[in-house]
This record gives C-alpha cells, structure tokens and sequence, in this order.
C-alpha cells in the first residue's frame, strides 16, 4: 500500500500546523488508495544542521536526525503542511529538509499552506528546493487564508474552498507518486541515456 506523509510545517507553542495536518489526514483517511500518517517536526527534536558533510553523502551521526531521515524513508510522497513566515517557509522546516537527500529522491509533494496570501510564497519557496532535492511536486495545493480560514487568526476553521482543494490535490498526489514508484524502480531511463 502506497504510504504518504503528512508534515507538519512548524514546532512553535500555539502553532496550527498539527490541526491543519490532522485535518487533512481526516480527509485523507476516507480513501482507500493509500495510508496517511501525520509525521509531526516537533517529535524529533532536530538541532540546527551542524554535521560535517551533507546529507546527500549520508545520514548524519545524530540519533535525532538519524530517526528522522529514517521515518521519512518510509514513505513514497509527502503532503507538506506550509505556514509562511517572512514570505518564507519556517525555519523549522528547512532544517529538517537540510538533514535528509536520498530518503525524499524520486518521490512525489504536495501542498497544504497557510498565510496572510494563503501562504503561497512559503510554498514557492518550497518547490525550489525540494526540486534540488529530485522530489516531484504537484500543481494542486490547498492555499489558505489567515483572514478567512482561522477566526480570529487562532482558531482554525476552514472554508467549504478550502476542504473542496484537498481530494483534488490528493489525486494528483497519488496519481505522481505512482509514477514515481517505477522512476525509483529503475522503470524508466534518464533523457538521452540510450543514445
């Protein structure tokens, strides 16, 4: 059964990325084509990547970011949970991008944001380095609203626009991380590898 994260984006107090990543699982968990987890940040404890060489020779020495990597091993696509700060992604989140390469290559991402703009910067930035990271990531993203989908910017209430964006955006994950399921398996040949 194809297995799917959904990340949590942020481990500050009163954050609201846990609710929105146990609401999307929620949504998810009436399918039946693959199984969700919520994978939260926050469990792990992870430093500031300080280990001598990068991620792409290896794991690191940590017991944290060797947990980690080892989790994210475990699924084949990712449902990223993305609040934006400074028009940015979390500094928690790129730093726990920054401990893992090979566990996230040749799978497939998708999006749930949230933001004064929906968050859409945030995930800009995103897709800019999971594509160094060789991950596919999908078009369909679930963007929202600090104004409209959290009353009183603190509770999180999402909007019938909001919960309509996530079972498209699960299809097209799910249809990608299929396809990325033979890239890994060796099922097709990089451009121009037999000319």
């Amino acid at each position: 059964m194809t297995k799917i994260a959904i990340v949590t984006g942020s481990v500050r107090p009163g954050r609201q990325s846990l609710n929105v990543a146990n609401w999307v699982k929620s949504i998810a968990d009436q399918r039946s084509d693959a199984e969700f987890e919520v994978v939260d940040i926050a469990d792990y404890n992870l430093q500031v990547w300080a280990e001598a060489t990068p991620p792409s020779y290896g794991p690191g020495e940590g017991v944290e970011g060797r947990a980690w990597g080892a989790k994210m091993a475990e699924f084949d696509g990712y449902v990223f949970v993305v609040s934006e700060y400074n028009h940015s992604i979390t500094g928690a989140l790129k730093n726990a991008l920054d401990y893992v390469y090979g566990q996230l290559n040749n799978k497939a991402a998708a999006f749930v944001s949230y933001g004064s703009a929906g968050g859409a910067r945030a995930v800009e930035h995103l897709r800019g380095i999971l594509s160094e990271m060789q991950v596919a990531h999908v078009r369909n993203a679930v963007l929202m609203s600090l104004f409209t989908d959290f009353e009183n910017f603190s509770v999180f209430t999402p909007t019938e626009p909001a919960t309509a964006a996530v079972e498209p955006m699960l299809d097209q994950l799910l249809a990608w991380t299929k396809a990325m399921e033979g890239v890994r398996a060796g099922q097709f040949s990089p451009v121009g590898a037999n000319a």
